[in-house]
């Protein structure tokens, strides 16, 4: 696993974590089809939360959530898209966060910051 990668599965376990913590249910994590992949799917109440985790190591390239730009939101809305058609899933009201993961150096702590209905 290279080092991206490996630095992506950290933020993806951090702001999964930050989700639970705070009464969220999992519902994907990591979905897949042939457009693309949703990084996390969770649930609360009848809100169905679609989350785009950016996870940096520094500051070299910006915060995180300045990376999810038009392109990828107009992504983000066709995954969900095909995500409701594929599972069924039912939701009076679907939200697109993005969750800004910054870890250490050693991979040791994680400070995740979530953008509640970034667009």
């Amino acid at each position: 696993m290279d080092t991206r990668q490996a630095t992506g599965e950290l933020g993806e376990r951090a702001a999964e974590t930050a989700y639970v913590r705070r009464g969220y249910r999992v519902a994907a994590r990591n979905w897949r089809c042939r457009l693309g992949e949703i990084d996390l799917v969770l649930t609360r109440g009848d809100t169905l939360v679609v989350c785009e985790v950016k996870t940096r190591r520094g500051d070299r390239f910006g915060a995180g959530w300045q990376a999810v730009d038009g392109r990828k939101q107009a992504k983000l809305r066709a995954l969900t898209e095909v995500y409701l058609a594929a599972t069924g899933a039912r939701a009076s009201r679907v939200r697109f966060d993005v969750a800004s993961v910054r870890i250490t150096r050693a991979g040791a702590e994680a400070r995740v910051e979530v953008y509640e209905d970034a667009f």
